[in-house]
């Protein structure tokens, strides 16, 4: 019997979760931190370093209370984040500024300049990231600080993912160049591919801008994959944390990569973790680029094969945003469109409210809603949303089918699948087949099964899969349904390209 503890940073909260080996969860905890919005920039999307760190002190000691376990008996603990949330430090580690999160999208010039410049001289990196880079990733996050922050350049060491720079806060590490840097990260985020020599060259980083250049001089580690151990808890972080000096921490990874193994992902699967925005899981023996598809990754999900990333900018934050803007909560029109049917309300919503992740990828794409009647009601929008994001999940799955990437099962992952029923029944009506949800709050549940490898509890990611896994809940398709959004499908594919400012990426 071993008991861990795996850490997942949201993005607006991070949770503590506590398992047994033998019993599986024990409990969890949680505390919030807040983001940093700005009413004249839309794009930007910031949080303090100070606060994930006085937040995970606090839901440490409430899942530790909740799982009515003494922090001492805790063996290893593992540390999942959003990304690409990106933090500027110096060589000691120190903060320059706030984190960019992942919805960050003020480097949106850099990511096409980057982009631009690897379509000139044919870098093979750019076509492991879908044949675009994206505002969401490293190097244009970085070219965009150090623009932005003259004064700070001379103290600049390098920029770090937010789940390698809590890996090397854990166990200790001071030193810039001694950063575990997450091969997940590293090659969903940074163009990072170990096949193709590591990172993109200085030379092509100068290409388009000098002070990319030097920004990747900085940019080195200990690069590995999640069965690597990042380190060993510091004494200080043991005693901040109620936990015991020396138990292993691995090498971190991004929250959704580590929910999709949570959720019991395996190859031929499909994950959809469906949170603030959706990402789109799945595992390949090849390992090859797929054009439109956001990232091929070896070793990003489960250590023994490339990881395919790909997803929505926006789906929960969407659906939230309708309630809000109606003063009502989405809890409450998620009962109003229970018995709606396929089609119904009359209206197209293309959620482009954070851009296009997948298959454009393109960050300046705006949402946009066509076909609206006197009579329309905010519980039509929202379920003309949820349609959206099904029908785009299609467009994404198809683009993989295409490039040989199968989908036996398709999983709905993350806490909105648990919480509405529709958007379940609505997946598995676009996508013509039995949609999975787990029967368990797999919140954490990825971390903690690194964490049990990393303490020797498990010798493999599938036999700590078959003890935790429970069965899952399978919302089959129905035929009738499946025959209109057939149709609707066509025309929402059709909506989708003519609309967008880069269709020719979506005839790739």
């Amino acid at each position: 019997m071993a008991i861990v503890a795996g850490v997942d940073f949201g993005t607006a909260s991070v949770r503590v979760s506590i398992f047994d080996s033998d019993r599986g969860p024990l409990g969890a905890g949680m505390a919030a931190y807040p983001v940093q919005r700005s009413a004249t920039d839309p794009d930007l999307a910031t949080q303090r370093h100070e606060d994930h760190l006085i937040a995970l002190e606090v839901a440490f000691a409430a899942a530790l209370a909740n799982a009515s376990v003494p922090g001492q008996a805790v063996a290893a603990l593992a540390v999942a984040t959003t990304g690409s949330s990106v933090l500027m430090i110096d060589e000691n580690l120190k903060p320059l500024a706030d984190y960019y999160l992942w919805c960050d999208h003020r480097a949106w010039r850099e990511a096409a300049e980057i982009t631009q410049a690897a379509r000139a001289q044919a870098l093979s990196a750019l076509d492991y990231c879908g044949g675009a880079y994206s505002a969401e990733w490293g190097w244009a996050k970085v070219l965009h600080w150090l623009r932005c922050n003259p004064d700070l350049r001379s103290r600049f060491a390098t920029g770090v993912e937010h789940c390698d720079l809590i890996a090397a806060i854990l166990t200790g590490v001071t030193d810039a160049g001694d950063l575990p840097r997450s091969a997940c990260a590293a090659g969903h985020k940074w163009m990072w591919n170990a096949a193709l020599g590591g990172a993109p060259s200085t030379s092509f980083l100068e290409s388009v801008d000098p002070l990319l250049g030097n920004a990747r001089r900085g940019y080195t580690g200990r690069f590995a994959t999640s069965d690597a151990i990042a380190g060993h808890l510091s004494d200080e972080w043991a005693a901040r944390l109620g936990l015991r000096a020396g138990i292993p921490v691995p090498v971190g990874a991004l929250d959704a990569h580590w929910d999709a193994v949570g959720a019991g992902c395996r190859n031929g699967d499909i994950v959809n973790v469906i949170g603030t925005s959706t990402c789109i899981m799945a595992l390949s023996d090849s390992g090859a680029p797929i054009p439109g598809v956001s990232g091929v990754a070896q070793g990003s999900i489960h250590p023994g094969y490339a990881g395919i990333e790909a997803g929505l900018s926006a789906a929960g934050d969407v659906f939230e945003a309708i309630a809000n803007r109606a003063g009502t909560r989405v809890a409450v029109l998620a009962e109003a469109i229970q018995g709606y049917r396929a089609g119904q309300t009359g209206l197209t919503r293309i959620a482009w409210d954070n851009g296009d992740r997948s298959v454009l990828v393109d960050p300046t794409l705006r949402g946009v809603t066509m076909g609206w009647r006197l009579g329309s009601t905010v519980a039509d929008e929202l379920f003309a949303a949820i349609e959206g994001t099904g029908f785009q999940t299609r467009i994404i799955l198809d683009r993989m089918a295409e490039h040989g990437v199968a989908a036996n099962r398709v999983i709905n992952a993350g806490g909105i699948p648990r919480r509405n029923p529709a958007l379940n029944r609505v997946y598995a009506n676009i996508l013509g087949r039995p949609i999975l949800v787990p029967g368990f709050d797999g919140a954490g549940q990825g971390s903690a099964i690194f964490a049990f490898l990393a303490c020797g509890a498990f010798p493999t990611v599938e036999a700590a899969q078959a003890a935790l896994s429970a069965d899952y809940k399978v919302i089959e398709p129905d035929a009738g349904e499946v025959t209109r959004y057939e149709e609707l499908y066509g025309r929402f594919v059709h909506y989708y390209g003519l609309l967008s400012r880069e269709a020719h990426r979506f005839d790739a």
